[in-house]
């Protein structure tokens, strides 16, 4: 294959990624209400060192682990973020009815 093949490839690949990390993006989503509904916190670390240790046994390289790792961190960033957003427009929606309900009381 010559670099404009490799590079298609690498696009394929790229769509592939991105269908992947929309749909655990959904999936953070609901975890997200799940703890919202029950008061858990967002930001579980033993959780994440246990999805840390299991992609760096499925990784079979190239890819070296702790470079694997570091892109696992900043996907698990941006979906604690979802789930704060998440968490924080309920919030702000909830406090924004209380706040014209009490001036409605007045």
């Amino acid at each position: 294959m010559d670099i404009a093949d490799w590079r298609k490839k690498i696009d394929e690949l790229d769509q592939q990624l991105v269908k992947l990390l929309s749909e655990r993006a959904r999936a953070a989503v609901e975890i997200g209400r799940l703890k919202r509904d029950t008061s858990l916190p967002i930001y579980e670390p033993e959780r994440e060192r246990v999805v840390f240790e299991n992609v760096q046994r499925m990784n079979h390289g190239p890819l070296p682990g702790r470079d694997l790792v570091r892109i696992f961190e900043r996907i698990m960033d941006v979906m604690r973020n979802i789930q704060k957003e998440g968490i924080g427009s309920k919030a702000d929606a909830a406090k924004a009815e209380t706040e014209l309900d009490s001036d409605l009381n007045d």
